[in-house]
């Protein structure tokens, strides 16, 4: 250890304990700074390549006429396409309410409008006054 150490400083570098549990201790001597500095850029890289999840936003109301259900599905298209998840909802004021089944049957003909650009991963739910559906784009290949 102390031939080591009297290495790292010749050379005006540092000694640094890479596994200290090993018998005997493994040791390197090398540059710390730059060392840490490699590490950063490693993480960094790691991260840029990391996928980011994007979720976007679709609004119906329980009675959504055909051509507004029309003009949604369309931008739900575009949403997949682009890779991004869906999170498609229905939301119901006042005494709409009532119309919970409408709700469902409207974002389940969505799930099935926009299956071949993406599969359902939470069947419709109701959260409060919203029913939610959620739909992650397919993989391309």
């Amino acid at each position: 250890m102390r031939e080591a150490q009297a290495l790292a400083e010749a050379d005006e570098l540092d000694l640094v304990m890479i596994a200290e549990n090993a018998d005997p201790p493994v040791c390197k001597i090398i540059d710390y700074k730059k060392f840490l500095y490699d590490q950063k850029k490693k993480q960094k890289e790691i991260a840029a390549r990391a996928q980011k999840v994007v979720v976007k936003e679709i609004r119906f109301g329980p009675q959504t006429d055909d051509h507004d259900y029309e003009f949604k599905l369309k931008h739900a298209r575009k949403f997949l396409e682009e890779g991004a998840k869906l999170k498609s909802f229905v939301f119901f004021r006042g005494r709409s309410i009532i119309y919970k089944e409408q709700g469902e049957l409207l974002l389940l003909r969505l799930a099935q409008d926009v299956a071949d650009l993406g599969k359902v991963e939470a069947l419709p739910h109701l959260e409060g006054k919203r029913m939610f559906i959620l739909i992650a784009p397919t993989k391309k290949k």
